[in-house]
C-alpha cells in the first residue's frame, strides 16, 4: 500500500490527475484499451473537472478508455443524485471518449435486471484475464464505507456475484455495486479521501483491527494489484 499526502483538495485533486494520467500512459504502452472504474460523491468532482481540461484533454488518449462505475443509487438518471449523470457533467461530456465504452449502471431497469447485466458485461471483457479493471477509483465515506458496502450489510461478504444490487434501509433506495471480489481482482486500485471527517475512520481502517463489518473499506485489498490512498492532511491528521 502507498499512501500519497498533500496539503489539501485542490493540491490532491492535481497530484492525482497527473498521477492517473502517467499510469494510464504506462498501460496503454502495454495494451491497447484501458478500464476505468468511476467514483461518485462530491470528493472526486474536481478531479474530473482537471481531467477535462487543457493538458489531460488533450494528452489522454480518451477513445482507448472503457468507463464503469464502482456503484449507483437506484435512481432516474436525470437525479442529481445519480452517480453516473455527476460523471457526465463533470467529465464525460467534455471529453473525446467513445459512447459505446461508457457502461453506466443502468437505473431504468429493475437494481436486480441491472446488476445482472452489469456482471454480463464485466465477463465479456475479463472472461480469461489474470485481472479485472486496470484502476479503480474509490472513496471513503465518514463511516468508512466504499463503493455501496455499507457497516453491517450483507454485501460485504458477497463472494460469488462480480456486481450485486439490495434495498438500503437507512438511505431508503436501492443501491447497485461492484463486490469486493470483483475490485481486489484489479490491476490498481486507488482511494481518494480529503477532509477532517475522515481523519478518525481513516486511522481505523489502516492502523486499526480488522473489522470489515464496522469499516467495510478495510475489505478492499488487491491480490494481485496495487493499491493507493490518496489523502489530504486533514484526514491523515491523527495517522
Amino acid at each position: 500500500m502507498e499512501l500519497h499526502i498533500e496539503k489539501d483538495t485542490k493540491a490532491l485533486s492535481a497530484s492525482l490527475a497527473e498521477w492517473i494520467n502517467n499510469y494510464i500512459q504506462q498501460v496503454l504502452a502495454k495494451q491497447d484499451r484501458f478500464t476505468f472504474v468511476l467514483s461518485g460523491g462530491s470528493t472526486p468532482k474536481a478531479l474530473y473537472a482537471l481531467l477535462a481540461e487543457s493538458p489531460y484533454k488533450e494528452s489522454v488518449p480518451w477513445e482507448k478508455l472503457h468507463f464503469f462505475w464502482g456503484d449507483e443509487r437506484a435512481v432516474p438518471f436525470e437525479d442529481s443524485r445519480n452517480n453516473a449523470k455527476m460523471c457526465y457533467d463533470e467529465l464525460l461530456d467534455k471529453v473525446p471518449v467513445k459512447a459505446e465504452n461508457i457502461h453506466i449502471m443502468r437505473t431504468d431497469i429493475t437494481p436486480e435486471e441491472s446488476a445482472a447485466e452489469y456482471e454480463k458485461i464485466m465477463k465479456t471483457y475479463f472472461e480469461g484475464s489474470e485481472t479485472t479493471f486496470d484502476f479503480v477509483l474509490l472513496g471513503m465515506g465518514d463511516d468508512g464505507h466504499t463503493l455501496s458496502l455499507f457497516p453491517g450489510t450483507e454485501v460485504i461478504h458477497e463472494q460469488e456475484a462480480l456486481a450485486t444490487s439490495f434495498f438500503l434501509q437507512a438511505q431508503d433506495m436501492y443501491r447497485i455495486t461492484l463486490t469486493a471480489p470483483v475490485v481486489n481482482n484489479a490491476a490498481c486500485v486507488a482511494f481518494l479521501a480529503a477532509g477532517a471527517g475522515k481523519a478518525e475512520v481513516l486511522k481505523q481502517v489502516l492502523k486499526g483491527e480488522r473489522n470489515i463489518d464496522l469499516y467495510p473499506s478495510q475489505i478492499i485489498q488487491p491480490s494481485k494489484g496495487q493499491l493507493h490512498w490518496f489523502v489530504d492532511e486533514a484526514a491523515v491528521a491523527l495517522l
